[in-house]
C-alpha cells in the first residue's frame, strides 16, 4: 500500500504554544478581559489559577516566531473550558472567551497564514468535561436525559464532585472532571467527526489528538482520517501515543505521533546520570543512562519501526506541557540541552519546540513547566542563538529534512551519523563524554557517499576535521557536538 503523508510536515519546524502562559494582549474592544482575577504572570503556575494569556497575544508574537524560523504552530486546547490547560472541554465550537473568543482565533488564523504558518489544534475527543452540555444535562435530569448513551453511565445517582460517593460513570483515569465519551454510539461518533470537519473548513491545517490510544471503537480513527483528508489531503493528523505506535501508523490512521520514544532515548544519552528522576512523569522515564552503542540501537529500532514516509512526519520532541522541561530534567546541565537540541534538529521528522525552551525557560513537572513566557531581558541569548542556528541549518540543508539516515560510529559516549540526499551529505557528531575524543572513520558500506564526497565544511559547533585519503579524523571537545557539510552554509 502506498502511504501518503503531508509533504509540508517533512519540512516544518513546530512551536508548541500553551496559550494561558505564552503572551497576553488586550484589544480596546475587549477591555473586560482586564477586569478578571488572574495570577501574576511571573508567579509560579498553579493547577487552577489563570495567567490570562490569549490569542491576541500570540498574534503579536508571530513576527518573533517567523524570525526564529518557525513554520508551524501547535496549540494545546483553545476551546471553552473551566481549566487553565483547557483539556476539560465545555464547547467544541467556541474558542475560550479568556483567549479572545472566536473573533481572536479568526484573526490569528488569518495573520498566521499570511506569514505562511500552519496551524494545528489539539482535539480532546476521548473525554469532555462536567460542564459539557450533553453531560451536564445528565447531571441535571438523571435517567430522563436524552444523552445517557453518549457517556458510560454505570449506576445512579451520579456524583460528579463528591469523591466520598461512587461516581457511577466512567471517566479518564478515574478523574471525575473528565467523563469519557461512548465512542460506540453513532451520535457521539458523528458529533466528533463533524467537530473535526468544522475547524478544517475554518482553515486549520491539522489535528493533534489527545490520548488517542484510549479511543478503541472499531474503525473510529480510520473514519476520522478519511473525513479529514476529504477536506484537506495535506492536513496533518498526529496522535498522542507515548510508547510504540505501530498499530496507529499503518497509513490508515495517523500521519505521525508525538515521538516520546525519541525524546526518552536522546535525553538518556545526552544527560546520562544527570537526570533528576523525580522531575519526570512515569510515562517518560529517560533513564537509565544510555551509551552511544545503546543509543544507536534505540534510534535504529525507531527508524525501522515505521514506513519512511511516516518517519518523516513524526512530531519529535524533548519535552512538553506534560513533562518537566529538559533543562530541569538535566539538573541545569546546559550542554545536555544543546546536545539534545542538536540531535532533535538533525533527526528525521518535524522538530517541536515547547514555548520558552528556545530562551532557556526552566520548569519542573506540571504545572511548573507551564510558566509565563519571560520578558526579553530574561532570555538566555546563548540558548536562543543555537536554536536560531540549528533551525536555519535545517531549512538550508534538505538532507537534514528528508535525507537518508545512517549511523556511522557509536562507541563509548560518541555518536556519529550522516544525513544523505544525493550529493548533499552532512555528518553530525556528538561527544557526550566529559573528555576530549579523537575518532578515526574509515569507509562504511551503507554510507559510501560520505567517504566519496568527503564533507569538510564545519557549519555548526567546535572541533577539528581532517581528511586523509579515505579516512576522516574528528577531534571533538568534551560535551560538544558539530555538523560537517558537503556544501557551505550561506545564511
Amino acid at each position: 500500500m502506498s502511504i501518503l503523508t503531508p509533504d509540508w510536515v517533512k519540512h516544518a519546524v513546530f512551536y508548541q504554544i500553551y496559550p494561558d502562559s505564552f503572551a497576553r494582549t488586550v484589544p480596546s474592544h475587549q477591555q473586560w478581559l482586564l477586569d478578571v482575577s488572574l495570577e501574576p504572570w511571573q508567579a509560579l503556575p498553579t493547577f487552577q489559577g489563570y495567567k490570562g494569556g490569549n490569542l491576541w497575544g500570540v498574534i503579536d508574537k508571530l513576527d518573533y516566531l517567523k524570525d526564529l524560523g518557525i513554520t508551524a504552530l501547535y496549540f494545546t486546547p483553545i476551546f471553552q473550558s473551566a481549566c487553565n490547560h483547557r483539556y476539560h472541554t465545555h464547547n467544541y465550537y467556541q474558542i475560550d472567551p479568556l483567549l479572545g473568543g472566536n473573533e481572536a482565533f479568526e484573526n490569528l488564523l488569518k495573520e498566521a497564514h499570511k506569514r505562511d504558518f500552519k496551524v494545528v489544534l489539539d482535539g480532546v475527543f476521548n473525554h469532555a468535561s462536567r460542564g459539557f452540555f450533553f453531560f451536564n444535562d445528565i447531571l441535571e435530569n438523571g435517567p430522563n436525559s436524552p444523552w445517557l448513551d453518549w457517556f458510560k453511565i454505570t449506576g445512579w445517582p451520579l456524583s460528579a464532585y463528591d469523591g466520598n460517593l461512587p461516581a457511577n460513570y466512567v471517566s479518564w483515569v478515574n478523574y471525575r472532571a473528565l467523563p469519557e465519551f461512548n465512542h460506540d454510539h453513532p451520535g457521539v461518533r458523528e458529533y466528533i467527526m463533524q467537530v473535526g470537519e468544522y475547524w478544517l473548513n475554518q482553515g486549520i491545517d491539522g489535528w493533534r489528538l489527545d490520548v488517542a490510544y484510549c479511543i478503541k471503537a472499531e474503525g473510529f480513527w480510520q473514519e476520522f482520517r478519511q473525513r479529514v483528508k476529504a477536506i484537506n489531503s495535506e492536513a496533518y493528523i498526529v496522535g498522542e501515543i507515548v510508547d510504540d505506535a505501530t498499530q496507529w501508523l499503518d497509513g490508515n490512521q495517523f500521519d505521525g505521533v508525538m515521538n516520546y520514544p525519541f525524546g526518552r532515548a536522546t535525553i538518556a544519552f545526552t544527560a546520562g546520570d544527570r537526570v533528576l528522576t523525580e522531575t519526570v512523569p512515569s510515562f517518560y522515564q529517560p533513564y537509565p543512562p544510555l551509551d552511544a552503542t545503546q543509543y544507536a540501537a534505540e534510534i535504529n529500532n525507531l527508524l525501522q519501526r515505521h514506513p519512511w514516509e511516516i518517519e518523516l512526519t513524526q512530531l519529535n520532541l524533548l519535552d512538553s506541557h506534560d513533562t518537566a522541561r529538559l533543562i530541569t530534567i538535566a539538573n541545569g546541565d546546559r550542554p545536555t540541552v544543546e546536545l539534545a537540541t542538536l540531535l532533535l534538529f538533525t533527526f528525521p521528522g518535524a522538530p517541536n519546540i515547547f514555548y520558552g525552551d528556545e530562551i532557556g525557560l526552566p520548569g519542573g513537572h506540571e504545572p511548573d513547566c507551564r510558566r509565563g513566557f519571560p520578558a526579553e531581558n530574561q532570555w538566555d541569548q546563548e540558548v536562543l542563538n543555537y536554536h536560531r542556528q540549528l533551525i536555519r541549518l535545517r531549512h538550508h540543508y534538505q538532507a537534514l529534512r528528508i535525507g537518508e539516515y545512517h549511523t556511522i560510529y557509536a562507541q563509548g559516549k560518541v555518536y556519529i551519523f550522516a544525513r544523505i540526499l544525493e550529493q548533499e551529505v552532512l555528518i553530525i557528531a556528538v561527544n557526550a563524554d566529559t573528555n576530549y575524543q579523537e575518532v578515526n572513520l574509515d569507509s562504511i558500506d551503507q554510507a559510501k557517499s560520505v567517504f566519496q564526497i568527503k564533507p569538510n565544511h564545519l557549519v555548526y559547533g567546535k572541533g577539528e576535521i581532517n581528511w586523509q585519503q579515505s579516512t576522516l579524523t574528528l577531534n571533538l571537545p568534551p560535551r560538544h557536538g558539530l555538523i560537517v557539510a558537503s556544501k557551505p552554509f550561506i545564511s
